[in-house]
């Protein structure tokens, strides 16, 4: 015998009541448990040729920090001195970290003391430069801190918005980075003016003992090239070559201008992957971004790719013996002639 049931009615209040009492606590991490954080920003500081002065992208690093909030500022050094080193009027306090000699420049180093800076204080905001440093230890930070990083960051609207160039700077994307109290940023250094170093700063110092040692990786040794020249990526005058060029030869020429005008010697990526000079001097998209006030682009045709590194630069001047190179789109002064011979009168004449 087969007989039908009719469903009991419910009323809409009970099956609410029924609903909330099987509903699951959705998991949230320990992170996100943390209570409402402070405005506060941690900066952290580049490596500086002299350690007793900033870096030029740390000082960009903390003028771009100065705007995402009116709180404190603290800046994460691994300088193994005392609080001689110049800092900016918003630093509020240094923190020195421990490292054993220059393990600091390690990624695992780095990632260690930024975690357990945070820990201690719970900051709202974590800043770096957006340099070959940063990007070093950027995504690694921002795994062990369960944070997205924005990275390359030209603009600050707000203290969680922020604007990031996309297809090598021809678009400009609006993030709003809302997956965590704690924001991660990386700042792109020639888009934000050089915070002034006052010799009056009130800021305190600590020690940040408690930072976790590195035993997987081990520091062996670097190979830098020294030159007397200014840095590339914080010249205020900066004078490239490409493809034009024809040999690493010929870049003398270009070298010798730099060296009468104070600057220092760049390069395209073609000049660079044809040998001509090694990839320390590439500007563009894969290599160094520079901003100079004075920019001297020979031979170079102007790639998308080497736009993107130099196109912010204050004056653009352009020498190329082609008349239809896109170099002269973007260029402030364009030269149409022979590099061979408009280079060493350029440097006769100045």
């Amino acid at each position: 015998m087969l007989s039908l049931l009719r469903p009991t009615a419910i009323s809409s209040a009970n099956i609410a009541r029924h609903a909330a009492s099987c509903r699951r606590p959705t998991p949230i991490s320990a992170f996100h448990q943390q209570q409402q954080r402070s405005e506060s920003t941690l900066v952290i500081a580049e490596p500086s040729a002299d350690e007793s002065s900033l870096a030029p992208s740390t000082l960009s690093a903390i003028s771009a920090a100065s705007k995402l909030h009116s709180g404190p500022i603290s800046l994460l050094t691994f300088s193994s001195g005392d609080n001689a080193v110049g800092v900016p009027s918003s630093v509020t306090s240094v923190i020195q970290a421990k490292a054993d000699g220059n393990s600091s420049l390690l990624a695992e180093t780095v990632t260690n003391a930024v975690v357990a800076a945070n820990k201690k204080h719970g900051y709202s905001h974590i800043v770096a430069a957006a340099t070959k440093f940063g990007a070093n230890y950027l995504g690694r930070a921002g795994a062990q801190l369960g944070v997205s990083p924005v990275s390359d960051v030209v603009e600050v609207l707000s203290d969680d918005t922020f604007v990031r160039p996309l297809y090598a700077g021809n678009a400009l994307a609006k993030v709003i980075a809302k997956d965590s109290p704690l924001k991660l940023i990386s700042i792109r250094p020639t888009a934000f003016e050089k915070a002034e170093v006052s010799n009056n700063s009130s800021s305190t110092t600590e020690t940040l003992d408690d930072v976790p040692a590195n035993e997987l990786t081990e520091w062996l040794l670097e190979s830098v090239s020294k030159s007397e020249r200014p840095d590339l990526g914080s010249a205020s005058v900066v004078v490239s070559g490409g493809r034009g060029m024809k040999n690493g030869e010929n870049f003398a020429l270009l070298e010798a201008l730099a060296d009468k005008l104070g600057g220092a010697v760049g390069a395209s990526r073609a000049a660079v992957d044809a040998g001509f000079v090694p990839n320390d001097l590439q500007v563009g998209q894969t290599g160094k971004v520079v901003a100079p006030d004075l920019y001297i682009a020979c031979g170079i045709s102007g790639a998308i790719q080497h736009l993107s590194g130099m196109k912010d630069s204050k004056t653009i001047v352009a020498i190329n013996k082609d008349a239809e190179a896109p170099i002269f789109q973007v260029a402030d002064y364009g030269l149409v002639a022979d590099l061979f011979d408009a280079v060493p009168e350029l440097t006769e004449k100045v």
